[in-house]
């Protein structure tokens, strides 16, 4: 007994080797029954097909729950971004199309070629289609298919007297008619007026924004004493008397604009029967087809453009593609996180790597099981985010933002003063699915890595 610890004691490597190739074997057997317990159909990967992966990777992610937490939450936060942001963004989008629709254009718009030229200056000696009657041209748009209304209107600018505002807008419509086919407040969806009543056709009354008559200390009952210039190029003096107020949260209309009836509008500034401007209200889906053959009825002297093609309805178009930019970018800082993870996982599970090589499992599969891993991160990451902000959204289209306090009172944007969040499940599933794909799509590079671990040298790591 003595001799043979003795003898074994002059060859140290023998019981060197044999030790550590027994804690090898242990060590595999011990990460072998883990994964055994943890994936119970690895042995079977090939037959289980796809699948099979899926559900392991499923498995793989809560075995480090704080780990799962801190990228879920990381994709979710971005994704929330995204959907709140988004939703503001459609909310002023949508405000400004309503704006410009109602206030400016309708769905098409119809000047003459001098006034397209000369629309700065608001000129009211370039009727449409000059030498027609309104009444006319109003029957003939209204025979296209698609067209629901046409109005008559003339926009131009009057000098007041004896007022310490001194410049205003004097808008001629068919007042009661437009009223009834729009919401001209966006807010409160309804006609605007505050306080007293609308002007009857052909009288010399007006009503004016509740911010105009603050301004100016005017009262129900006051008249406006102006002056403007007609289409012969003459002064015309005129006080209307203030019968109503109104309230659009409009500001560039409700600080600047008196609105009078479009008849007596019509014979002060000499038009004989003709209009500065006609504008159609059609469903949006008809607008190509209304304002091609309205321009066809038109001819060339005339200008026929649909509110697509308004400057601030162009610009906001334009900016779609840096918002997009933007959603990326956030999504991108938020996969390093997971990409983070997934190369921690990779270098942690090493052994296992290779005891998923040993076992049969090819590198494709294996790529697969960490890829998936990572698409599961990000997919509850993205639906969390989608989640917490369609909540917020949908509760917020209900509740107006005041912007334009905070935007300074710029008048110039054409959006109503306050406006909603906007709730779109499309909008939701989009963003989700964008989380989704560009957090996948970065967390594949390092799923790759796990390709190039060689078995062998994995388990004597």
């Amino acid at each position: 007994m003595h001799g043979k610890r003795a003898g074994s004691s002059g060859s140290s490597k023998a019981p060197f080797s044999f030790s550590c190739s027994f804690g090898l074997l242990k060590m595999a057997e011990q990460l072998l029954m883990q994964l055994v317990s943890t994936l119970p159909s690895m042995q079977n990967t090939k037959q289980g097909g796809t699948l099979t992966l899926i559900k392991i990777a499923y498995r793989n992610i809560w075995r480090n729950f704080r780990r799962t937490v801190f990228c879920v939450s990381a994709v979710g936060l971005a994704v929330f971004f995204i959907v709140t942001y988004q939703s503001l963004i459609e909310g002023m989008t949508k405000s400004i199309d309503e704006v410009v629709q109602v206030f400016e254009t309708g769905s098409v718009k119809i000047v003459s070629a001098q006034y397209e030229e000369e629309n700065e200056y608001l000129p009211v000696q370039y009727p449409v289609a000059d030498g027609e009657s309104v009444e006319n041209l109003v029957e003939q748009l209204k025979d296209i298919d698609g067209v629901q209304e046409v109005f008559p209107r003339i926009l131009t600018y009057a000098t007041l007297q004896e007022n310490i505002v001194k410049h205003a807008m004097l808008w001629g419509l068919k007042i009661e008619d437009e009223m009834k086919a729009n919401h001209f407040n966006l807010t409160d969806r309804n006609n605007g007026l505050v306080e007293g009543r609308l002007p009857k056709p052909g009288s010399n009354e007006c009503i004016i924004g509740l911010a105009f008559a603050k301004k100016a200390g005017l009262k129900i009952g006051d008249r406006i004493p102006l002056k403007t210039v007609s289409a012969q190029f003459s002064d015309k003096i005129w006080s209307p008397e203030i019968v109503g107020f109104f309230n659009f949260d409009y500001l560039k209309v409700d600080e600047r604009y008196i609105i009078v009836d479009f008849d007596r509008l019509q014979r002060l500034l000499v038009l004989n029967g003709g209009t500065q401007q006609l504008v159609i209200f059609a469903n949006n889906k008809e607008q190509g087809k209304v304002t091609a053959k309205a321009a066809a009825m038109l001819g060339e002297d005339n200008v026929v453009r649909g509110w697509r093609d308004n400057y601030w309805v162009a610009i906001m178009k334009s900016y779609e593609p840096i918002y997009a930019i933007i959603y990326i970018i956030f999504l991108v800082v938020a996969s390093f996180l997971i990409i983070n993870t997934v190369v921690m996982i990779i270098h942690e599970r090493i052994k296992e790597i290779g005891m998923m090589g040993s076992l049969g499992m090819t590198r494709r599969e294996i790529v697969e099981v960490f890829f998936f891993e990572a698409f599961f991160l990000s997919a509850f990451g993205a639906f969390i985010g989608v989640a917490l902000g369609g909540l917020l959204t949908g509760i917020g289209q209900f509740f107006p933002i005041r912007w334009a306090s905070m935007a300074g009172g710029f008048t110039e944007f054409p959006a109503s003063s306050t406006l909603f969040l906007n709730f779109s499940l499309l909008s939701l599933f989009k963003a989700w699915l964008m989380g989704v794909v560009i957090a996948s799509i970065f967390t594949l590079i390092p799923s790759l890595k796990s390709a190039f671990v060689e078995p062998v040298e994995a388990l004597r790591r």
